[in-house]
């Protein structure tokens, strides 16, 4: 489900009221843990967070005229799906997600290459997703693209 929505505040507006109140809990945690130098915006029909053109100029390999993404989420039928990109990016940060997820929670985490999928919302570990936030800078960021996918 892509939403149209022109901003944040528009997106949740959109959102099923029985999942608002954990949409709008995972981005104040996002918010609340993102470094310095990433920024809000839509992204892809969902609340993303990229390295803006201003710090990164050369962008999104795919497209250029697009900042250079890092994190989004959205609510899709089934799911509130977070999205990741330095997991897929980085072995080490991955490995970590997993062996922490353990630790709050007993169900199995349905993950994709950089894509977890909550189907019931008690089921998101907002603490471990702020802790995952904060791992990496927009620096660091940029670094494991460039090494990772960009030739």
């Amino acid at each position: 489900m892509t939403s149209q929505a022109k901003n944040p505040d528009e997106y949740i507006n959109e959102v099923p009221d029985e999942r608002k109140e954990a949409i709008i809990k995972l981005r104040e945690t996002i918010l609340k843990n993102l470094p310095k130098d990433f920024k809000e915006t839509m992204s892809y029909g969902m609340i993303g967070y990229v390295v803006p053109h201003d710090i990164y100029p050369s962008g999104y390999h795919c497209d250029p005229k697009l900042p250079l993404p890092f994190m989004s989420f959205a609510s899709q039928k089934n799911s509130i799906n977070f999205y990741h990109m330095g997991i897929y990016a980085n072995l080490e940060l991955y490995n970590w997600f997993i062996s922490e997820y353990a630790k709050f929670s007993k169900k199995k985490l349905d993950i994709g290459k950089s894509c977890m999928r909550f189907k019931k919302q008690e089921d998101i570990p907002f603490e471990l997703i702020g802790e995952l936030v904060k791992k990496m800078s927009a620096q660091d960021w940029i670094l494991t693209y460039e090494s990772a996918f960009k030739k």
